[in-house]
């Protein structure tokens, strides 16, 4: 699937002050320039002059790369609709058939790593149907493109470079191998830098092939996640129900209270679990107070690290319990939200108050999500952080 944004890039990249110049300065102009650039620094690196040659010949600029990223679809469903469509069940019998299908991986996957499978499985899902779409960009050209363009050089570089050693290293044509339009590969969808550090050979062919490979794919992404924080035996995601006097304003992700203490408000468990109460929880609403209800772990930072869309990330790990046996969520009846013109009105109003909801786009993120809750308590509405009608004309 097109993710609305990329899964994290190390936050090394990103605050690394003097490689953010570098690739500044490296970026845009001539073609031929610029790869002569990359191969010099891919030498550098160790990486023989004939494999950087075979892996950037024929190189071009895609200009479909440069219009995705230039408008990047964001989630503009609510997460009903998303979870709904993404985490059918259909897609779940398909799932528990690969589980057993790979049973041997997945028990190797919880052994070393400790990454249960239905984790694994509902990135798999969510993020090409079981390898069934895993993007049609051409790979090389993507990162060339977005590696040249000046706008976030320093995250695609080192990408490119990570591909030149994917070709040394026998895993990768850089002719024909196609992927997601941001350079992800292979089933799970991962960076070449991520499948360079995390790669496992889970067929014992010598070669880590995500794309072709299950078992290959599968294991690297366990052994992914385990370094993006996974805490072996602990719970991520838990559904709940939640009574009508509870502190909304003090749900939302990023919170301070432990699960007990959010049990002791009269939070309930639909499985009925409370071993895990001393762990930091926060109370989560997708959809406000009257939609579905869950508690998240400290497990639950992972998917955000993957994806840093609240949608897709609340919507993956219920669907990972879902792969362990918990039922179907219970729907609730949400009230109704707003719509893009009304939403781009709140987030102006939003704005005209102070907040900091970033672009007015018409869009339900991060920064919306806390000033409508903000604006919710001080108009004395529930603080659930969903959008209502009402809200909008209190404001």
């Amino acid at each position: 699937m097109n993710k609305a944004l990329r899964h994290a890039l190390p936050l090394a990249l990103i605050l690394a002050s003097a490689g953010f110049a570098q690739a500044q300065q490296q970026c845009g102009g001539d073609l031929a320039t610029f790869l002569e650039g990359v191969k010099a620094e891919a030498i550098a690196a160790g990486s023989p002059p004939e494999i950087v040659d075979k892996a950037l010949a024929g190189a071009t600029i895609d200009q479909k790369v440069l219009s995705r990223d230039r408008s990047q679809g964001v989630f503009r469903q609510t997460f009903l609709e998303f979870s709904s469509r993404t985490g059918s069940q259909a897609r779940l019998d398909t799932g528990l058939k690969k589980i057993r299908e790979y049973a041997d991986v997945f028990a190797r996957a919880e052994q070393e790593y400790g990454v249960p499978a239905g984790v694994i499985t509902a990135f798999w899902a969510k993020e090409t149907d079981f390898g069934a779409v895993q993007g049609d960009f051409n790979t090389r050209n993507a990162l060339v493109t977005l590696a040249h363009d000046c706008r976030r050089p320093e995250l695609f570089r080192p990408q490119l470079l990570a591909l030149i050693k994917m070709v040394e290293h026998g895993d990768l044509d850089p002719a024909t191998n196609t992927g997601a339009w941001a350079g992800e590969i292979g089933q799970v969808q991962m960076l070449p830098e991520d499948i360079i550090a995390f790669g496992v050979d889970g067929d014992g062919d010598n070669h880590v092939n995500v794309k072709q490979s299950s078992p290959d794919a599968l294991l690297t992404a366990a052994r992914f996640i385990q370094h993006l924080g996974f805490k072996r035996g602990e719970p991520w995601i838990q559904e709940v129900s939640i009574p009508e006097n509870l502190p909304f304003e003090k749900s939302g992700l990023g919170g301070t209270m432990t699960a007990g203490e959010w049990f002791a408000l009269g939070v309930q468990p639909r499985d009925g679990e409370t071993a895990f109460s001393a762990l930091p929880a926060s109370l989560i609403l997708p959809q406000g107070r009257k939609g579905p209800a869950f508690i998240t772990y400290p497990n639950f930072n992972i998917y955000l690290e993957w994806n840093q869309s609240f949608i897709y990330t609340t919507s993956a790990a219920f669907f990972a319990t879902q792969f362990g046996g918990a039922p179907a969520y219970q729907k609730g009846n949400p009230e109704p939200g707003l719509d893009t013109d009304q939403m781009m009105a709140l987030q102006t109003k939003l704005q005209g108050l102070g907040h900091d909801v970033g672009k007015i786009d018409g869009i339900l993120g991060a920064g919306t999500r806390v000033a409508v809750q903000k604006e919710q308590q001080r108009v004395g509405l529930p603080a659930d952080g969903w959008p209502t009608p009402a809200l909008l004309a209190a404001l």
